[in-house]
């Protein structure tokens, strides 16, 4: 029988693939991962456990405790009490370090240096489908499944990644980094389903979490002030500079490079005879470049540390639809792989690291291409590969 290892966040999603694959005939197990404590993000400590008894209570009445973040006890406690329901054992790994290290510290980084992370991208890539796939090769599973909205199809023993059938939650753009040897043991049971199914199909079982909220995007930045988060995770204070145009005109005082991103037009607290955005972070002077909106649109990029899902770098131009942002739709460009004599990296004894960098070249210039954001490339409804915007 295969065994399967079941990233189990305590939302519906992951619970019905846990319910998917256990009638399927999987031996399956259950785990969670502890990513942080409350305290270490908020400075609070977590609340207090609640008996099964109240917790199921709430749930009949309709009353269920809305969890600040992931990683609380209840959610915990969902995915047990789930677990439990379908007869499968249940696990809760510590991978705190880890995360706190490819996740928080990179994100810290991001900010500090003029780029927007994307954390989630990260976690699935270190954690999900790094960290938690060496515990399912521990534990002999041989697959790791998780509720991701995506769909894995082999062709010719070559794993291919696709979106959802339901493209208003196809989370396939942060799923981009996955390679052959991570999707011929992962297995996305929720691919072909509609969000409304997986809510009727959950409430048909009768699983405690059916109606429970999404989880919100950034999981330790539970109030989504990712600022107030940066201040108190580093203990640093970003100090104030000069909001500046394109010729170096001083327009104002800002509150602190890492509170503005590219496109950025709200919340910058300046009078202006014209809407102005957020173009550049020059970090090096402390200064915020804005610009008009028709000087926001570029039509191309560089990519660093690309991925392709296919395992094979593509030696020639290749036609691509990409997007630069998760809620974008894709468009037309080409990917021009960089020659090793225009992709110098080095590492800190000053050793030739190859990297894998491309110039993406879209046909129609886009708006605030941002730096630390993934640029993802498809064909069609395939995820050819992608990397992260470096300039």
């Amino acid at each position: 029988m295969t065994r399967a290892l079941i990233a189990m966040s305590g939302g519906v999603d992951s619970s019905l693939a846990a319910k998917i694959m256990s009638e399927r005939g999987y031996d399956c197990v259950g785990c969670t991962m502890k990513l942080f404590s409350n305290e270490d993000i908020e400075g609070k400590e977590e609340p207090s456990d609640t008996s099964g008894t109240d917790r199921a209570s709430d749930s009949i009445s309709g009353a269920v405790k809305e969890p600040r973040t992931c990683c609380s006890l209840d959610d915990v406690e969902d995915a047990r009490s789930v677990c439990m329901h379908l007869g499968i054992p249940y696990h809760v790994f510590n991978f705190k370090d880890e995360f706190r290290e490819k996740v928080i510290g990179k994100f810290v980084d991001c900010y500090e240096h003029g780029r927007t992370p994307n954390p989630c991208i990260d976690c699935n890539r270190y954690l999900k489908f790094g960290k938690l796939y060496e515990r399912a090769q521990i534990l002999g599973c041989d697959v790791i499944v998780t509720g991701h909205y995506a769909r894995i199809e082999e062709r010719d023993g070559v794993f291919h990644l696709r979106k959802a059938l339901d493209e208003s939650k196809d989370q396939s753009y942060v799923l981009y980094a996955l390679t052959q040897e991570q999707l011929a043991h992962t297995v996305f049971p929720l691919g072909d389903l509609k969000k409304t199914e997986v809510r009727e199909q959950a409430k048909d079982a009768g699983m405690i979490n059916a109606s429970k909220r999404e989880s919100q995007d950034i999981c330790f930045v539970p109030d989504g002030d990712y600022v107030s988060f940066l201040r108190r995770y580093t203990g640093h204070e970003y100090p104030s500079g000069d909001f500046v145009d394109k010729e170096g005109h001083v327009l104002g005082t800002h509150k602190g490079i890492v509170a503005y991103t590219p496109g950025q037009r709200r919340g910058l607290g300046l009078a202006l005879p014209a809407p102005m955005y957020v173009s550049r972070l020059d970090v090096e002077n402390n200064r915020v470049i804005l610009v008009y909106e028709e000087d926001l649109k570029a039509n191309e990029t560089i990519v660093d540390d690309v991925n392709w899902i296919s395992g094979v770098v593509p030696a020639e131009p290749l036609r691509v639809q990409a997007k630069v942002r998760y809620r974008q739709k894709e468009q037309w460009a080409t990917v021009y792989p960089l020659p090793e004599d225009e992709d110098p990296v080095t590492d800190d004894s000053g050793t030739r690291v190859k990297r894998n960098r491309v110039r993406l070249v879209f046909d129609e210039p886009l708006r605030a291409i941002t730096p630390g954001q993934a640029a993802v490339f498809y064909d069609g409804d395939e995820v050819l590969g992608g990397g992260t915007i470096l300039e």
